[in-house]
This record gives structure tokens, C-alpha cells and sequence, in this order.
């Protein structure tokens, strides 16, 4: 009994000596460094949500004197918001959404079959990866040009989800890798085809991948100013990303307050899409333990 008592006190009294142990300096030194960082980056956004409610915003980040809605009333119109918003809804959702669909389609057969001619088309589509857009955009301008899709917000959604299309596929193979085959099998043994089985079996199973390669292409999408700069023209298709360039030339000089409530309206739907889609990227893949029996 003796012995037990003094293991019992020994263990309670360790989580007290750890508790009690002294910081490092080099642990101080880097959670200071750290804050400094978090700080520095908080300090652009502080500006944003401190200028949307000042009537008289400038460059500095303060507090107004007196905070108001001035601002968003007076970007909430058709011409300044409304339009380029929907816009860029229709050119970036419907570019995820093809982008999304073919790259399922490519990725399938990728994961799924073995060819001599898959390790170079996976480099490809790598080195595809990194290739910079502005070293294709002459060429493609050229070719928009001769085709008739300048100024069209369909052919510059085609553009857009051809230009993510060599990442999403990549990242569509890696989560579609990680889905057993065996369940897949099952699915064909019950009568099911190829496309039956990736829609019903494949792609339920890997709904955090999906998540991700949707997630990441629309965010991508959302914020290009370049592509729509150079194949948009006209003011009544331009989306939010080139509005948002162009904002300050429609009243002559720069109005900070206004800008700043624009940019809050514009990071909105990219919040909303996270908030909807977040909670699937918590959940892993726990269909594997069906196969164990």
C-alpha cells in the first residue's frame, strides 16, 4: 500500500513540476517572432474592415470617428456591384464546375488503369502545372481572336477551366488513388458500368478531394484579374476581380471607404463556398474498414 500511495503521488505531483518548468528563451524569442508575423498580415486586413465604415478613409488603419454604412450604400447598385459579382459567379462557377467534371473523367482512368504512356502524360500534365499564364496568353488572345470569342464570358470560362484543368486532374488522381479498388468491383459485380461506379461508388467516397479540387480551382478562378482583363472587353462583362482594378477611375480619384466595402463584398462568396464545403474537408475516407470481414 505503501508503494501504491507513493506511485499515486508521484504522478500527480509530475504534471505540476511540468507545468511549473520555465519557458526557454528561444521558445519566447520564436512565439514573439510569430506574433509579429500574424500582426503584420492582420494589419491589411484592419484597414479593410476599418475604411468600409469610414466616410473619410484614407491610407491609415484607425478607428473611425464616426462609423457608418455610407460606404456599402453607396457601392449596392447594379452598375458598381451587382453585375460584376454575377459575373464572376457565372464565369468562375461554371468554369469549376467543367473544371471539376473533366477532371474526375481524366483522372479516372489514370488511377484505374495501367499504361506505358501514363508516367509521360503525368509529366506533362505537371510540367503543365507550372507553366506561367502570361506566356500563353499572346498566342491565346490570337487564337480568340480568330475564333470569335473575345468578349465572351462562356469562352473565357473555357479558357479558365482549361488553365486549371492540369492541377485539378493531378489532385483528383492522388484522392482517387487512396479509394480500394475491391469496393469499386463490387459495384461491377452488381451490374453496375464504368460511369456508374465513378458516380455512385468513386466519387461519394472521395468527397474531401472533391472538396479540395473544388474549393481550390474557384478560389483561383475568383481572384485571376489577368485572364478576364485580356479576353473581356466590354464593361457589362467584366467580373469583380477587374471591377475591383478599374473601381477608383469611375469617381476620378481614389475612395478608399468605398473600395475597401467593395473588397469586403467581393471576398464573400469565396467565404460562403468554404463555410458550405469546409465541413467535408474534416471527414477522411473511412470506407476502407468495409473490406476487412
Amino acid at each position: 500500500m505503501s508503494s501504491l500511495s507513493t506511485r499515486v503521488n508521484q504522478d500527480v505531483e509530475r504534471p505540476t513540476m511540468r507545468a511549473r518548468r520555465p519557458l526557454s528563451v528561444e521558445k519566447v524569442v520564436t512565439s514573439l517572432i510569430l506574433l509579429l508575423i500574424a500582426a503584420i498580415f492582420c494589419v491589411p486586413l484592419l484597414w479593410v474592415l476599418f475604411a468600409s465604415i469610414n466616410p473619410q478613409a484614407s491610407l491609415a488603419v484607425e478607428w473611425p470617428e464616426q462609423p457608418s454604412l455610407e460606404n456599402f450604400s453607396a457601392i449596392m447598385n447594379t452598375k458598381t456591384t451587382f453585375r460584376p459579382i454575377l459575373n464572376s459567379l457565372l464565369l468562375c462557377g461554371g468554369a469549376t464546375l467543367l473544371t471539376v467534371v473533366c477532371a474526375a473523367l481524366a483522372a479516372y482512368p489514370l488511377s484505374r488503369h495501367r499504361s506505358r504512356l501514363k508516367r509521360g502524360f503525368l509529366l506533362t500534365i505537371i510540367f503543365a502545372t507550372g507553366l506561367p499564364i502570361t506566356a500563353i496568353m499572346i498566342p491565346v488572345y490570337a487564337m480568340f481572336v480568330q475564333v470569335n470569342l473575345i468578349d465572351s464570358l462562356p469562352g473565357a470560362a473555357l479558357f479558365l477551366a482549361a488553365s486549371a484543368l492540369p492541377y485539378g486532374i493531378f489532385l483528383m488522381k492522388n484522392f482517387m488513388d487512396a479509394v480500394p479498388r475491391e469496393i469499386e468491383e463490387s459495384a461491377w459485380t452488381e451490374g453496375a458500368s464504368t460511369l456508374q461506379a465513378l458516380r455512385w461508388v468513386v466519387l461519394p467516397l472521395m468527397r474531401p478531394g472533391t472538396a479540395v479540387v473544388t474549393i481550390f480551382t474557384f478560389v483561383s478562378m475568383w481572384g485571376n484579374f489577368f485572364v478576364p482583363f485580356m479576353l473581356l472587353l466590354s464593361p457589362d462583362n467584366l467580373p469583380a476581380s477587374v471591377s475591383l482594378y478599374t473601381f477608383s477611375a469611375q469617381y476620378g480619384q481614389v475612395a478608399y471607404g468605398q473600395l475597401a466595402a467593395f473588397s469586403l463584398v467581393y471576398s464573400m462568396p469565396v467565404v460562403v463556398l468554404y463555410l458550405l464545403m469546409g465541413r467535408r474537408l474534416g471527414t477522411g475516407f473511412t470506407a476502407a474498414g468495409g473490406l476487412k470481414g
